[in-house]
């Protein structure tokens, strides 16, 4: 049997390092750095807090570029950000001075967008509705709980139809309970609808639950520790976290990330020496 083929790469990080200013120097974040994200994965990058994670998905929604080494959207520099990158933050990224209807429409309207303005009405009560909420469409984002307001901000990611999700601890600031209504939410709309992800966290559960490969991250500068192929299928149930498969690469993930976070403090307390 011949072996299954690996995506196409459409997010490729070639050689890629990033330093700030600081008053000591340079500051290297990111250092030489290589990975790709294949068609249709969905990949988590997790490390400890501060190693350039976030640093790393700005530079693929076009934020800021790296200080040398190259990030490519299919073989190509990403020059600035676009409408086929939808970006997804933990703050929940709504605008409270709209409602929900006119938070979803508010990209439909942009000039970049890439849904005909024939169809924003249809797509606006299509991604209500599959959010839940449609019951909400003129309400305002102050009167939604922390978890309706993430699904607005997926709603509007979504009704763009980017090509790119691009996702920093969305789901961070919720309950557990939410948490995970949320993550299956998530699954649901990406098995409707096919989508690259890029997904920052620092929860090894959600990273397992979620990804089809996980890339642990050094402390800063970050370089990759270990990439990981998680060996569970779509689509994925609750009861998966109760496999002892699922407890073993969870422990495993953990350990790794538990490894950087002691080097980080024995960095730091050199630092203040």
């Amino acid at each position: 049997m011949s072996a299954p083929q690996q995506p196409r790469a459409r997010i490729r990080f070639e050689r890629v390092s990033v330093e700030f200013p600081s008053k000591a120097g340079p500051l290297r974040v990111v250092d030489d750095v290589s990975y790709e994200i294949g068609e249709r994965e969905f990949v988590s990058v997790i490390g400890p807090s501060g190693c350039g994670k976030t640093t790393m998905l700005n530079i693929v929604a076009g934020f800021m570029r790296p200080s040398s080494g190259s990030v490519l959207l299919d073989d190509r520099p990403i020059a600035g950000p676009g409408p086929d990158r939808g970006v997804i933050f933990q703050e929940y990224g709504v605008f409270p001075w709209l409602t929900v209807r006119q938070n979803i429409e508010f990209g439909l309207k942009l000039a970049a967008s890439r849904v005909p303005p024939g169809e924003h009405e249809e797509v606006c009560r299509r991604y209500m509705q599959l959010m839940g909420l449609a019951e909400f469409a003129d309400a305002w984002p102050r009167m939604l709980s922390g978890g309706m307001r993430q699904r607005l901000a997926l709603a509007r990611a979504y009704a763009v139809r980017p090509e790119f999700l691009l996702m920093d601890e969305p789901f961070g600031a919720l309950d557990a309970q939410t948490r995970s209504a949320m993550q299956d939410l998530l699954l649901e709309v990406l098995q409707a609808e096919d989508k690259t992800v890029m997904l920052i966290t620092h929860s090894v559960e959600e990273a397992v639950y979620l990804s089809s490969r996980i890339i642990v991250m050094t402390a800063r500068p970050t370089r990759i520790r270990e990439i990981i192929r998680v060996p569970f299928g779509y689509p994925r149930e609750e009861s998966l976290h109760e496999k002892p498969e699922f407890g073993e690469l969870r422990s495993h993930i953990r350990e790794l990330v538990m490894k950087e976070y002691a080097a980080q403090a024995r960095q730091t307390l050199r630092n203040t020496d």
